[in-house]
């Protein structure tokens, strides 16, 4: 089930790729066309096929990851999520004919070795299906006095932190919402009724709209290559805390701890280097290179 449950997020992280690159796409050509009104622009998009194709994928991907959450641990999913990176500048690179530069090429190879190490060495496993109310209690509680004390700290920082802290309460809201599905899709052998019946799944909206709209205030707040880091390993690592704490998931530690740390040093150096990478920045020089 395990192995069912990457192959199934891979998917997903592949589909919402997919969807940001069609739906760049479309907004470079809906710019192109010369639009004046923002409204107009914005009406453009709706009109476009490739704009739509690109959302029709995100609902895919989405339904992916629910089945990767329903099938493995939270500790798996979440992290094999972050490949979404990687994905984007693969896929960008063919839809914006852009080629890699040696830099980008070694930052991909990094994020991908560093991401397998991790969960290689980690090895997550085991969980139960259901939380306990009380152990939710608790989380809403430390979640939420650290995702406002992150908010109410950014405005007082320079453009880059502020970006940085802004994406780590990000990636904070994201993996609770992750969490509060798996939950919520624990109860499907009970049947549908049962899912709907409780609040797990109108929290994960709730919580998933709310850290929608905190991203929005982290992508004007500074620069991709500030942001990108802080939401990509920040959603993956918190995740894996979720899961332990959350869904008494095993991870081994022990004498491997050294080695996952240098995991998740490679893992962050692959990532930040992917995050500079001007096609993830729409930053495209002249020349067409990277």
């Amino acid at each position: 089930m395990t192995a069912l449950s990457i192959c199934l997020a891979l998917l997903a992280a592949l589909g919402n790729a997919g969807a940001s690159v069609l739906q760049r796409r479309a907004a470079a050509d809906a710019g192109a066309a010369g639009s004046a009104a923002r409204g107009s622009w914005a009406a453009g998009l709706l009109h476009r096929r490739v704009w739509v194709w690109g959302a029709a994928l995100l609902a895919v991907s989405g339904v992916l990851q629910a089945l990767a959450l329903a099938t493995g641990p939270l500790s798996v999913v979440q992290p094999v999520m972050s490949t979404e990176l990687m994905f984007t500048l693969l896929l960008g690179g063919v839809v914006f004919r852009r080629r890699p530069d040696t830099r980008t090429r070694w930052a991909f190879a990094a994020m991908a070795v560093g991401l397998a190490a991790f969960l290689a060495l980690a090895d997550p496993s085991g969980g139960r299906v259901a939380v306990p109310v009380g152990d939710w209690l608790w989380t809403a509680v430390g979640a939420g006095a650290f995702v406002g004390l992150l908010i109410a700290v950014s405005p007082r920082l320079a453009p880059a932190p502020r970006a940085a802290v802004l994406g780590t309460a990000t990636a904070t809201g994201f993996a609770c919402t992750a969490a509060l599905l798996k939950d919520a899709l624990g109860r499907l052998p009970d049947g549908v009724g049962e899912v709907l019946g409780s609040w797990q799944p109108y929290a994960a909206v709730g919580v998933g709209l709310a850290s929608f709209v905190l991203l929005q205030v982290t992508l004007r707040a500074g620069t991709l290559v500030a942001s990108q880091p802080a939401l990509t390993l920040g959603d993956a690592l918190l995740s894996v805390v979720l899961g332990v704490t959350l869904f008494a998931e095993r991870v081994h530690l022990g004498w491997r701890v050294v080695f996952e740390v240098v995991a998740l040093a490679v893992l962050v150096a692959g990532c930040v280097g992917l995050a500079r990478s001007p096609l993830v920045a729409d930053e495209v020089e002249g020349d067409g290179s990277w």
